[in-house]
């Protein structure tokens, strides 16, 4: 080897052991921070005059006549909407066609039985309580069972446009005794801070990390130190977190939307392109490639996300109190979210697994709150530089972890990817229906896969 060719050989081995340093300093497993540093005051004014009231209120949903008879007068004077391009269906977006047959629907049959709704929405016992300045609500339903039947805690999360109204259907489920589990549930669903009844911050940066905090606070007040988890949409990030912090107290945490964003899972993702088939089972490998389609598709779907991450106030300046551009700009996740096919029908799919009374449930909780703004700052938040240096992925967790893998889901990610973080990941199946809303759409199904994954574990 002459002069030129070792020079070149020293110079590429120095690279390849650089580019192995670095890979190994962006991939290398990070410690469990400490969980005190997000014990923080987030109510208005100043903490050091803050003293917690620990006490469990009841709570019931409860609005006077007037409250909605001044949303029907809004519902009735509508602003001319633009008709839809010719041939278009949902394609630019909530077709203003369907959108006033909703507003129609909502503006008598709804309204005209709100007294049922409401009676629909106090079903199961509610409460409210103080922590770290915030009044959290939630939803917490005791199984009735023989003496001897376990009974297992469960707390189930809730994300964006969603609500604790994702979760009626599959309640009675998890906390009734049957044939097809020994054991039963015992269910806390809270309203995320600044979601529905549960109470906004005051203060900057409660993101989904401090906000696993709450949760965990809220499991530990009831009682349960340990606890399993159930979660989608910022839910499952919640949970996540919840499961890396709190370790010990977690039991498993069952996730229908399982993401890995860190260096070690992108690269992982990269290689299984190549050659899918290793990775994944033959059957399913259209749910993560070809990569292109599915970053198309993301990109078609991330327009909202963008906004509410950068200026949540001023578009939700737009929603609050404004039935109408509300209806639009949730009733549109729930169509394409649950399909992206849905984009083709007149009228958005809206009514293939959800009734019009379940939806316009959860657009009354954010009407009614005035919740929409509040809501989406979680998205400013969750791409805070404090958040983003957490690199949750880079954490393991020994937690049992369960991914349930619905084909319409708004991404997925191959389990070797996953196991970085989720190094005990016992249960991942694949569902050939079912979209972003899992437990509002396909109960029955999330009912027996997290039953499926207890059971394990």
């Amino acid at each position: 080897m002459g002069f030129t060719g070792r020079v070149l050989f020293v110079a590429t081995t120095l690279l390849v052991s650089m580019a192995f340093k670095q890979y190994r300093d962006l991939t290398a497993p990070l410690p469990v921070p400490p969980a005190e540093e997000l014990n923080q005051f987030w109510g208005s004014g100043d903490a050091k005059q803050y003293k917690e009231d620990k006490t469990i209120k009841p709570f019931s949903v409860s609005y006077s006549a007037e409250v909605i008879e001044k949303l029907r007068t809004k519902l009735t004077d509508v602003p001319t909407l633009v008709k839809p391009l010719e041939g278009a269906a949902f394609q630019y977006g909530f077709n203003s066609d369907r959108l006033q047959g909703i507003l129609k629907y909502w503006r008598t049959s709804y309204l005209d039985k709100w007294s049922e709704r409401e009676k629909f929405l106090n079903q199961f016992p509610q409460f409210k309580t103080q922590i770290q300045g915030l009044d959290i609500h939630f939803i917490h339903v005791k199984p009735k069972v023989p003496a001897g039947t376990k009974v297992l805690p469960l707390m189930l999360l809730h994300g964006w446009p969603g609500s604790v109204r994702e979760f009626y259907e599959i309640i009675p489920k998890l906390t009734s005794k049957s044939n097809d589990k020994d054991f039963v549930f015992e269910v806390v669903v809270p309203s995320l801070p600044g979601y529905g009844w549960s109470q906004a911050a005051s203060k900057q940066g409660l993101s989904p990390s401090r906000i696993a905090y709450i949760m965990n606070s809220l499991m530990t007040r009831l009682g349960h130190k340990k606890y399993l988890l159930q979660g989608g949409d910022w839910g499952s990030l919640i949970a996540n977190y919840m499961a890396t912090y709190f370790q010990d107290n977690v039991l498993g945490v069952h996730l229908n939307m399982c993401g890995a964003n860190g260096v070690s899972a992108m690269l992982k993702t990269t290689v299984a392109s190549f050659y899918p088939s290793a990775f994944v089972d033959e059957k399913y490998v259209d749910f993560y490639y070809p990569a292109t389609q599915k970053f198309t598709q993301i990109i078609g779907e991330v327009g909202y996300m963008l906004i509410q991450a950068t200026k949540p106030d001023t578009i939700g300046t737009a929603l609050v109190g404004n039935p109408v551009g509300l209806a639009a700009y949730i009733l549109e996740k729930f169509s394409t979210w649950t399909n992206p096919a849905y984009r083709a029908l007149p009228d958005g799919g809206l009514e293939k697994y959800f009734t019009l009374d379940s939806l316009l449930d959860n657009i009354m909780i954010y009407y009614l709150t005035d919740s929409i703004t509040t809501s989406q700052r979680i998205y400013y938040e969750a791409f805070s530089q404090h958040e983003m240096a957490i690199a949750v992925d880079r954490i393991p967790t020994k937690v049992p972890a369960a991914c349930a893998k619905f084909r319409y889901e708004l991404l997925h990610t191959i389990d070797w990817a996953l196991k970085d973080h989720f190094t005990n990941l016992v249960q991942s199946n694949h569902f050939e229906d079912g979209g972003h809303f899992a437990a509002m759409q396909l109960p029955n199904v999330l009912y027996k896969d997290f039953v499926k994954f207890v059971e394990k574990i």
